[in-house]
């Protein structure tokens, strides 16, 4: 379930940047200001970092992957307001495409192949002073 609502989530933001991108420029959105992106882009920051809470409890590399993610939002934020931010935020949202990439390939991989060939560090839950694992009912 989390990757449909990540997957579809992204395919919104995508959806939405093109749409607001196409308004502007069509003069529809004649008045934008910097603040109308920061605020957009702080928004998708927010809830990209909440993702980033729920990834925790999944594997090292989908946190890495989602708080790159978020990081990369804010750095967006700000990059409508200085172009050093802006440039960063590429360059990280390039390594976060890799990582992106890597975590693709080896969620697939490991799951056809039905063993660990690639490593995605998962979250190990603590086990209770019963004994008993805590993760006993999460599915990844």
């Amino acid at each position: 379930i989390f990757g449909a609502t990540a997957v579809s989530t992204f395919g919104a933001f995508w959806t939405s940047l093109a749409a607001f991108i196409w308004a502007h420029e069509g003069g529809l959105y004649a008045m934008t200001t910097e603040l109308d992106m920061t605020l957009y882009f702080l928004c998708w920051g927010v809830l990209v970092s909440l993702f980033t809470v729920i990834t925790s409890r999944i594997s090292l590399a989908h946190f890495a992957l989602f708080a790159g993610v978020a990081i990369v939002f804010f750095l967006l934020a700000i990059g409508e307001w200085s172009v050093a931010a802006k440039h960063l935020a590429g360059y990280l949202g390039l390594v976060c495409g890799v990582l992106a990439l890597y975590l693709g390939y080896a969620v697939l991989l490991n799951e056809v192949w039905k063993g660990s060939y690639l490593p995605l560090y998962p979250y190990k839950a603590p086990v209770s002073a019963s004994g008993e694992d805590e993760k006993a009912d999460l599915k990844v």
